[in-house]
């Protein structure tokens, strides 16, 4: 009994001591940190209580080993346990666990990346009772890069299409694109993955029409229907495109490496069963840069948990939040409290005119073209039309300090809208190949890299090999300047010799035919 006694004073010691990632309300200026809910974290250890102790007597209902246990399951065992989806047998299943093995740097930085979203959606998985297998699912959307863009303008982490991000309330303006955000994106997410369960009643086809989309895999369904064919993933997948065809396998691969990873000599990195971030109300316009520096962070680490915010200005507003890990969210009320500066240089222009030039719009914040383009992501030679909302540098004549923050009304609605002046263009579609980059590119296409980060939305100089980059060229060039055009324009062309012995059979007939009249004339 005094065994018992002395273990139960040391647990309550150890509650006490031992915080579970839950930061109490504080202040600072116009920025709070809200309580996490200490009901939702105890929930999040709930499936952990049955870890078992090696070489380790456990005693039923004591309070040690019940706070041990807290902190030893992580974040993957959690996944491990949720999982109900039932296993795909389909052969391209091992293709996919081949390639990500002998891929293995990939799988890593892939794995490391997610370690900071895991816990989120995890939580949100196990707050409505959905299989924890589709924690996994943004590793084949986009690595887990909440900056990912397709070519068919799918964004962030689960890979939003614009109209689907509508009609799931994410947000799109050129100050923030809810896409990328951890937060929305993820509970608009799974709002898609239920709503597509509840049409097809099985995840299997419910993953393939988040890849496919519902109308597609409906079509494909009631095809097999009507033929008396079965209706699962295996068994419409021949009526797939290849990406479907490859998509679930691709998923149930990962699963596979994650449940049993000792058996593919696989290390996880270590995923703590506690938050990575909290959450900060954010009413007041502030540079990303100088959030980072209150934060403490590197501009990566700071726009890796707010990538849905553009790259220079984190607009204001009562629904505003960011995301910071715990030690660093009190680092940035402590360096906010002592900023004296102005949070923002930058804010808002409306285009009244029917159009304008960027030039123009320059000249009236003191500022070089180059700054609006670089900033707006406006390419050369295009005009701004009526209704456009521009990002410009705050005049300092004005004081920033004292300047007004872009409204909640613009920072929701604003456009840009751009029309191209001097001679017409057509858009042609170019692959990176392994040895490209964009100055070669641009050299090729005769544009500037500056144009080509503009018109496809790039952050950096960098691109991958296979991305498809969109390419203005004059219109009557643009055959011209097509690789794949030059090919088939070549197969149509005849060799010179040939084209030249034809020229002069035809002379010959000519002439001949000529002589034939005169004969007849003559007569």
């Amino acid at each position: 009994m005094a065994y018992r006694h002395c273990l139960k004073v040391l647990a309550t010691i150890l509650t006490a001591t031992i915080p579970l990632a839950v930061p109490d309300i504080s202040l600072a200026g116009d920025i709070s940190l809200p309580r996490y809910s200490k009901d939702a974290q105890l929930a999040a250890f709930h499936s952990s209580l049955s870890t078992n102790f090696s070489k380790t007597e456990v005693i039923e209902d004591d309070p040690v080993t019940e706070v041990l246990s807290m902190y030893e399951v992580d974040v993957w065992d959690r996944i491990r346990k949720g999982f109900a989806i039932p296993d795909l047998e389909n052969p391209l299943v091992g293709n996919h666990e081949n390639y990500y093995l002998k891929n293995s740097a990939y799988f890593d930085r892939t794995t490391i990346r997610a370690s900071r979203y895991l816990f989120h959606i995890v939580q949100e998985l196990e707050k409505r009772g959905m299989p924890t297998e589709l924690a996994l699912l943004p590793f084949i959307e986009s690595a887990f890069n909440p900056h990912a863009r397709s070519s068919a303008k799918a964004e962030g982490m689960w890979q939003f299409i614009p109209s689907t991000g509508l009609h799931y309330d994410l947000a799109q303006s050129v100050f923030r694109d809810d896409r990328r955000c951890i937060l929305s994106s993820t509970e608009a997410a799974l709002n898609y993955l239920q709503n597509l369960y509840s049409m097809f009643g099985d995840w299997h086809l419910a993953l393939a029409a988040y890849n496919w989309g519902e109308g597609s895999v409906g079509r494909a369904v009631r095809k097999n229907q009507a033929t008396g064919k079965p209706i699962d993933f295996n068994a419409i997948s021949s009526r797939m495109p290849a990406e479907t065809r490859n998509y679930v396998p691709k998923l149930q691969a990962v699963k596979n490496l994650i449940a049993h990873p000792d058996r593919y000599d696989i290390q996880l990195p270590k995923i703590e069963n506690q938050p990575y971030f909290v959450t900060i109300g954010k009413t007041r316009d502030i540079d990303v840069k100088v959030a980072a520096k209150l934060a403490e962070l590197s501009i990566d680490d700071f726009r890796a948990l707010n990538p849905q915010f553009g790259q220079y200005v984190i607009t204001g507003g009562s629904d505003v939040n960011l995301l910071l890990p715990k030690e660093n969210a009190e680092k940035f009320k402590e360096n906010l409290a002592n900023w004296k500066q102005p949070l923002s240089s930058w804010t808002a222009y409306q285009v009244t005119d029917t159009r304008e030039t960027v030039e123009s719009v320059a000249e009236k914040y003191h500022t070089t073209p180059d700054v609006i383009r670089h900033a707006n992501h406006i390419p050369s030679q295009m005009v701004l039309k009526f209704g456009s909302t521009v990002l410009v540098p705050k005049l300092a004549s004005s004081g920033s300090k004292n300047e007004k923050d872009i409204s909640p009304e613009v920072s929701a609605r604003g456009k840009i809208a751009l029309e191209r002046i001097g001679a017409p263009t057509r858009i042609v579609k170019v692959k990176v190949r392994k040895q490209d980059n964009l100055a070669s590119i641009a050299r090729r296409y005769k544009t500037s890299v500056d144009d080509l980060r503009s018109w496809n939305k790039l952050t950096s100089n960098t691109v991958a090999s296979g991305t498809i980059l969109k390419v203005h060229v004059p219109a009557k060039a643009a055959k011209a300047r097509s690789p794949a055009n030059r090919r088939i324009v070549s197969k149509k062309q005849k060799p010179v010799k040939a084209t030249a012995q034809k020229s002069a059979k035809k002379q010959t007939v000519a002439a001949q035919g000529t002589k034939r009249t005169n004969k007849q004339k003559n007569v």
